[in-house]
Order: C-alpha cells, then sequence, then structure tokens
C-alpha cells in the first residue's frame, strides 16, 4: 500500500524533470511527509494536459458518489481490481503522474505490529518519480464545489517491498521514466502490473541505515 509520501523538491526541479509547468504556484509546496489520510492537495499531471502540472485531493471520490466518504478507502487503488471496482472502474481511463521523490512504509517486527521498522523507500540519489494514478471529478451536491481527486495504484510487492511491508506485501506503482507517457497514454494497464518494476532503495530510519 502506500498512505504516507513526500515531494521535497523545489518548484524548478519538479518542472524540469516533467516538462511541465505548475498551473498554481501559489500553492505548491515542497513537503518531507505527506499523509494520505489527511487528503493532501498533491502536485500530479493528468492526461489531458501533460505539460501542466496541476493540484488535486489524494482520495478518490467518483463521479457518482453521494458524499466525500468514499475517500478513507480509495487513497490506493489495487491493479489487479481496478477495473471491476465501482470505486474506480470509471477512471481506469484517467489517468495521471503523481509526483514524488520517496515513500514510507512500516516493517512488522511482532505479529501485532506493536514493534515497527519504518522505512523510506525511493529511487537512486533521491530522485523524482512518478507514481501511476488515476483521477476523477465529483461535484458536491450541497454546496456545488467541484473537488478534483486522485489515487495511487498498487501492485504486488518485489521482494525487497515484500521484506519491508511484510504483512499485507502490497506496493506502489512506481513508473519508468520512458514509461510515463505510455501511462498517460492508456497504454493496457496490465502491463504496469508486477512484475513490471524500477530499481527502489530502501533506508531503515531507526537505524539509518541502507536495507
Amino acid at each position: 500500500m502506500c498512505f504516507h509520501s513526500k515531494q521535497s523538491k523545489e518548484a524548478i526541479e519538479v518542472e524540469n524533470r516533467f516538462d511541465a509547468k505548475i498551473d498554481n504556484i501559489a500553492i505548491f509546496k515542497p513537503q518531507e511527509n505527506i499523509n494520505g489520510f489527511d487528503y493532501p492537495l498533491s502536485p500530479i499531471i493528468i492526461d489531458e494536459s501533460p505539460k501542466i502540472i496541476t493540484h488535486y485531493n489524494w482520495g478518490l471520490i467518483p463521479s457518482w458518489s453521494k458524499d466525500d466518504e468514499i475517500k478513507k478507502f480509495t487513497l490506493n487503488a489495487r491493479i489487479e481490481t481496478v477495473d471491476e471496482k465501482p470505486s474506480f472502474r470509471n477512471s481506469v481511463n484517467k489517468r495521471c503522474l503523481v509526483i514524488a521523490n520517496g515513500f514510507y512504509e512500516w516493517q512488522w517486527l511482532d505479529s501485532k505490529g506493536k514493534n515497527k521498522n519504518k522505512f523510506e523507500i525511493g529511487i537512486a540519489n533521491d530522485d523524482l518519480f512518478a507514481f501511476a494514478g488515476l483521477y476523477s471529478e465529483w461535484t458536491d451536491t450541497i454546496t456545488g464545489e467541484i473537488k478534483k481527486t486522485y489515487t495511487i495504484v498498487t501492485t504486488e510487492a518485489n521482494p525487497l517491498m515484500a521484506e519491508i511491508h511484510n504483512i499485507k506485501k502490497r506496493m506502489p506503482i512506481i513508473l519508468k521514466q520512458e514509461d510515463e507517457i505510455k501511462w498517460l497514454e492508456n497504454q493496457p494497464i496490465q502491463e504496469f502490473a508486477f512484475p513490471y518494476e524500477v530499481n527502489l532503495v530502501a533506508k531503515n530510519l531507526n537505524q539509518n541505515s541502507l536495507f
């Protein structure tokens, strides 16, 4: 799964990496810790505007939803069932890149998770990357507000992540840079399921050591 991420790079670096411009620099904010359960605004690129970096809220609200309570359960979407689940099937071809340079996961050291090691995971050199994401627009029937939201797509854990995320054994899909445009162009979604993967680097923050 992926409920905690980071995007700590400055605007110019993000724009250069993704060859795109931030549409509202006033709300762009580097963050070391992004908690999905705060449903924060995060920088993403949607398929309709690949040269624009915009901000959507984490926690997808499908267009048919009566209220926004569903966002508690839609921070992630399992790639194996994404086209079957009512929450996501209308967004399968609404693709986005979720911009980040790391995410956090906890390794359980006992059966109840009372003792854990916190890991920061990313790619080499703390470089920027993109999670595979889906997005949606939902209109609040009471206020008329249009909420723009997204989810991060997850897959089966690779060997490294299976050792870290040792209970549910899932991981977010981190796109290869050369495949980011393929994701936005709606290439078949199952092509991005495990064993599709990039080389990851993990740091044990409890011991300040690489894993």
